[in-house]
């Protein structure tokens, strides 16, 4: 029977971009003077996976790249060779090259060949012992790529070698699973001890040394002990063709290993999570399963559950003029159904939510880079990176978060000379943290570096023609660097400097019903902090009526509400109206006026004023009255009807009408003329 393989594509990509990450984290973090044998482990783990992984669907290129990967890696974790900066390097650019083929196959993208030749060429000069091998351009011969860092043991006229294989006290389990995946290399037959350990006699024509990456999977190679007996002849038949150089995963079967499933890419857990001896060092005993799911049919979930949560409130709404001493059974009934949907809704939501280090961990070797080809040092810490975060807010953060992490690098942190003269250490500090505040998540871009300028961005702001005053107050002077065009830099480089970026940042930002702070001390660091909504998919409101319409205003921006004095209301001429609240006049808002609505009061004294706070501007908003407080399910507007001005969604009421969700950004970005000039009565 013909499998058709291109159906785990997929899958094997997924899992390879999670090795990938996981091996650049680990390669990042080892200390080259006395590596820790347990990362070394992962490391050759991670590429032995991606090797099997690739020859299963003859994706050959990927496999001729992770086999000189995987044997400079053995040599150096069996310390037949010391790890070197140079290894460290070669195994970085490695990973970069494996990411491209890996993007040519899934995505169709080019694949620069000399680039693959020339990393082939420094692993297999490296394997050799010469260091400062030349990364010279050449693609390397099929036949490179099968060689072995291992004595060849002595074949038959066939190429096949006898092995005799004693395993450790192991679970039966573990046994099974060993016959399975080194019957895939040959002939295997197995017999058990008189202490009932487990003896191995493999016929296959592979070196010693996949035998030895294939049992690291279950076992620690150092409780393996394997013999080379005679050469067996009669095993042709399990000989790889030339064409084909097989690498131990998916072989045809002609071998009477155990059944293998038609999805057999892992070999063990460990094989597929090289992370997974972290949990095994807490002492956990037993395996987290997951099962990966498409997005889609997630998104499709919470919006059913969403569904879920409008019915449930009409049902609540219905029920609300119900006599409570006749119904008491219903209404308990219904108090039950509400307090269920409320705990499916938050076990739901929990599907989307993703750890931050989803996004954190790309950061470290973008640092690394970047520090290097600036003459910087740079010490590159996270904290929080289990904070959890909506999958639609995560992907959408990472380039926002990847232009301020530059920015901090390139401008925030000095070179060590000038660090150095201003008595600082010659590494820079550079903090990403991630953490919950309420609703919100705030991740902050931290550094110690020179702070910003005042001075500097002031000037800068008046030559661009920006109202400025020397008057500001250091918030929005630092806002100013959001403006369109703003750059302080002297000299432009082909990392920043062209005044484009910051101002994509903040609106990105925004979109996704966001804040950003700005906290600097001249000479001590700057502090960019990001504040966002944990989820876009609910969010709680407080619903204003105006006329006969019911507007919901997202909780997380109104500060109070109130009903002012005759007093307290002044007219601007040609400017509108402005409150005072507390010593500060705020712009007032109609409502009414922006949507054209006829409302009930026209007169701020008889109507409510809504305090509002977005991006450091307040506002005063004018509505009718206050409808209550509420959890509300967003619908997207514009992919439903079309966007429009001022509203950022729509969510469906208890009573079945709609109701528009405002943009409050959008509303005090109106104001903001009257905002930015003082005001004096």
């Amino acid at each position: 029977m013909t499998i058709d393989m291109s159906q785990f594509y997929q899958v094997f990509f997924d899992e390879a971009d999670e090795l990938l990450a996981e091996m650049e984290k680990l390669l990042l973090a080892l200390d080259v003077s006395a590596p820790d044998s347990e990362d070394l482990n992962a490391i050759f783990r991670a590429a032995h996976s991606i090797k099997g992984g690739a020859a299963t669907f003859a994706f050959n290129d990927i496999t001729e790249v992770t086999h000189m990967l995987e044997s400079l890696l053995d040599r150096i974790r069996k310390g037949e060779m010391a790890l070197t900066p140079d290894h460290v390097e070669a195994f970085l650019v490695s990973k970069d090259v494996l990411t491209m083929q890996m993007d040519g196959h899934h995505h169709g993208s080019s694949v620069d060949q000399d680039a693959v030749g020339s990393v082939c060429l420094r692993l297999k000069a490296l394997s050799q012992g010469i260091a400062d091998a030349p990364l010279a351009v050449a693609t390397p011969a099929p036949a490179a790529a099968a060689e072995s860092a291992s004595a060849a043991p002595v074949a038959d006229a066939d190429g096949n070698c006898l092995f005799r294989i004693e395993l450790p006290a192991v679970p039966q389990r573990d046994v099974d699973a060993l016959a399975a995946e080194l019957g895939l290399l040959g002939t295997i037959s197995q017999e058990t001890l008189a202490d009932q350990r487990v003896v191995f006699t493999l016929t296959t024509p592979e070196s010693q040394d996949s035998i030895i990456a294939i049992c690291s999977f279950v076992l620690d190679p150092d409780d393996l002990k394997i013999t080379q007996g005679g050469a067996q002849a009669g095993a042709a038949e399990a000989k790889p063709s030339d064409d084909d150089p097989g690498y131990g995963i998916f072989e045809p079967a002609h071998t009477e290993a155990a059944p293998q499933p038609a999805v057999a890419a892992a070999p063990a857990a460990e094989a597929r999570n090289p992370g997974r001896r972290a949990t095994d060092k807490e002492g956990s005993g037993q395996e987290s399963s997951s099962i990966r799911v498409g997005i889609e049919k997630v998104d499709q979930l919470i919006n059913l559950v969403g569904e879920l949560v409008i019915t449930q409130a009409m049902i609540e709404q219905r029920i609300s003029v119900l006599d409570p001493i006749q119904y008491e059974r219903l209404l308990n009934s219904v108090g039950q159904l509400t307090r269920n949907t409320r705990d499916l809704q938050e076990a739901v939501m929990s599907i989307r939510m993703m750890p931050m280090d989803y996004v954190f961990s790309r950061f470290p070797r973008m640092v690394r880079d970047l520090a290097s080809k600036l003459g910087k040092k740079v010490e590159f810490v996270t904290r929080g990176a289990a904070t959890e975060l909506d999958k639609g807010l995560i992907e959408r953060i990472v380039d926002p978060l990847t232009h301020l992490v530059r920015n901090s690098v390139d401008h925030g942190i000095e070179m060590p000379e000038k660090r150095r003269a201003n008595n600082k250490n010659d590494t820079g500090k550079l903090t990403l943290s991630a953490a919950h505040q309420g609703g919100n998540i705030v991740i902050e871009v931290s550094d110690d570096g020179g702070g910003l300028s005042r001075e500097r961005i002031l000037d800068k702001a008046k030559q661009q023609g920006l109202p400025v005053s020397d008057t500001m107050p250091d918030a929005e002077v630092w806002q100013l660097i959001f403006a369109p065009g703003f750059s302080t830099a002297e000299v432009v480089t082909d990392v920043s400097g062209r005044g484009v970026g910051m101002d994509v940042v903040k609106r990105n930002i925004t979109a996704m019903g966001g804040t950003v702070d700005i906290r600097s001390v001249p000479g001590a660091g700057t502090t960019i902090a990001i504040s966002l909504p944990l989820t876009l998919a609910i969010l709680d409101g407080m619903s204003v009526r105006v006329g006969e319409e019911v507007y919901i205003l997202p909780l997380g921006y109104v500060i109070e509400s109130l009903q002012p004095a005759a007093a307290d209301v002044k007219d601007i001429a040609g400017q509108g109206q402005v409150v005072k609240i507390r010593e500060e006049y705020l712009p007032l808002i109609p409502l009414y006026q922006i949507f054209a609505i006829e409302p009930n009061f026209t007169d701020p004294t008889q109507g409510i004023v809504v305090i509002l706070e977005a991006d450091g501007k307040k506002a005063a908003l004018l509505v009718d009255a206050l409808v209550g407080q509420q959890q509300v399910v967003v619908k997207n507007l514009e992919s439903n009807f079309r966007k429009v001005a001022g509203i950022s969604g729509a969510t469906i009421l208890g009573d079945g009408g709609v109701s528009l969700i405002l943009d409050v950004s959008a509303l005090l970005r109106s104001s903001r003329q009257l905002n930015a000039d003082p005001v004096f009565f």
